[in-house]
């Protein structure tokens, strides 16, 4: 019996996986304001209910090319719509012309009943510069181990991490790495200790002259947008040179 001839045992399946909802899902548009030229809209839906990821990183991605779960269609001007998306919460993620990448994110669990911490949240100065500083003193594979951003609960700090490996190694000669990681700090005896396991985003060997004409940015306004079964509009805006901060991430070098 075939699948495509029966779709409510396709949306079964899919409401197994976390990916839709038999009730049905909702329009989300999202305006692409100030970003000429962008090329390409989608939605990622990460984590499941528990914080695992959905999928296993992928050693071909591509960075001009992202997988994504949803993809958007242009309806012209600046407006990119997803139809009928099932309820759920997204990373959105934006590609465009020039060697640009943007895209949200959400701080996953790491153990058993952690919370899942919003994008937006922040850590205070003192305990974001000790955990920088504790990630600077380490030893690591990468050459450029930077921590993007930082949120805070009562008993963990997570970190969005960009790790680069752009020096020679015998593997590729002239092939480089980036790949990004949820790392999580906790607080024990008195002080902050940074927990064995990581969430994996992403993971791409690309030439390490290619690598270095990128921007690939991350921003909280495009992560964990919530779709139920109304309409969501975000209007996304490029934030402007004369306002810092800028986006934290990857620039040309």
């Amino acid at each position: 019996m075939a699948i495509e001839k029966h779709p409510l045992v396709v949306v079964v399946l899919l409401g197994l996986l976390g990916l839709a909802d038999p009730v049905g899902g909702a329009t989300l548009t999202l305006e692409t304001r100030d970003w000429p030229g962008v090329k390409m809209v989608g939605a990622l839906s990460r984590w499941d209910s528990n914080g695992n990821p959905r999928r296993r990183v992928d050693p071909n991605a591509r960075i001009d090319a992202p997988h994504v779960d949803f993809r958007a269609a242009g309806t012209g001007g600046d407006r990119w719509v997803f139809d009928n998306l099932p309820p759920g919460k997204y990373d959105l993620l934006i590609v465009t012309q020039g060697r640009v990448r943007i895209e949200g994110w959400t701080y996953p669990p790491m153990l058993e009943f952690d919370p899942f911490i919003a994008p937006e949240v922040t850590v205070d100065r003192a305990t974001r510069q000790l955990i920088a500083e504790d990630i600077g003193k380490s030893r690591h594979y990468e050459n450029k181990v930077v921590p993007l951003a930082m949120g805070k609960d009562k008993k963990t700090v997570r970190v969005l991490m960009m790790l680069i490996r752009d020096k020679p190694t015998s593997y590729k000669p002239g092939v480089g790495t980036i790949r990004h990681e949820i790392w999580q700090y906790s607080y024990k005896y008195g002080g902050w200790q940074k927990e064995r396991r990581t969430r994996v985003l992403n993971r791409i060997l690309l030439p390490v002259a290619e690598l270095r004409k990128w921007t690939w940015l991350w921003d909280p306004r495009l992560g964990g947008v919530k779709v139920g079964h109304e309409p969501v509009n975000v209007n996304y805006r490029r934030p402007k040179s004369s306002q810092p901060p800028k986006l934290n991430g990857l620039y040309p070098y």
